[in-house]
């Protein structure tokens, strides 16, 4: 999987990812990591996520990525937002009040541009990607986010076999392999949602919540 899949599910319009409400997980677990108002928090893989929108509403300060520029004109546009746009090495950053968002590659992303962010919110990026890059994700990527930045995770459970991802399933075991030593890991919630997705196409449907806390 390459980046011209995601924007070519862009150019579709094949978003259904695309969530057109907060999410509720979100809004019930993240006190759970008591960051202060003004904290930065990294959002990866971002797409349009009104994530962004309540989480910036919380007093927090949020810098998202996402490869594609019809992802990011979209999430300004519906929300009534203007940007102000420059270029880095990064990509093309687009800010409007709390919110930033790179038009980029996000293993592009280096220990500087995420050096002032304290938190991670990951709702529908590792679950996005298929074994082998969930590796490099949390190898490289979260790799370089600072010590004693906070995260909150969100994955899917069903059975692999029974539909061919993205989203794919991620069960916690994978997540207590992929995260430690760097990242402590501490399950929250989970959840059957399959009553709420029978459209899903799999005969069981779990969602999970994790605290991840970085080491060092």
């Amino acid at each position: 999987m390459d980046q011209e899949f995601w924007l070519q599910r862009w150019r579709e319009g094949r978003i259904g990812f695309h969530q057109s409400r907060v999410l509720p997980l979100l809004q019930k677990h993240w006190p759970a990591l008591a960051l202060p108002e003004g904290s930065r928090i990294f959002v990866p893989l971002a797409g349009k996520s009104l994530d962004m929108i309540w989480l910036a509403a919380q007093g927090y300060r949020v810098l998202g990525v996402e490869i594609s520029a019809l992802a990011v004109a979209q999430f300004f546009a519906e929300n009534g937002l203007t940007p102000n746009v420059h270029e880095s090495r990064y990509g093309v950053h687009h800010r409007a009040g709390d919110i930033e968002l790179i038009r980029g590659d996000a293993f592009g992303l280096d220990e500087a541009a995420l050096a002032a962010c304290a938190g991670v919110y990951d709702r529908a990026a590792l679950i996005a990607l298929p074994a082998d890059l969930r590796r490099r994700y949390v190898d490289e990527l979260y790799a370089r986010l600072p010590a004693h930045c906070r995260g909150l995770l969100v994955t899917l459970e069903y059975p692999q076999h029974e539909k061919a991802g993205p989203p794919f399933s991620v069960e916690e075991t994978e997540v207590r392999t992929l995260y430690p030593p760097r990242w402590s890991v501490d399950r929250l919630e989970r959840r059957g949602i399959l009553a709420d997705e029978p459209g899903f196409g799999v005969t069981a449907l779990q969602t999970a919540v994790y605290r991840l806390d970085r080491v060092g």
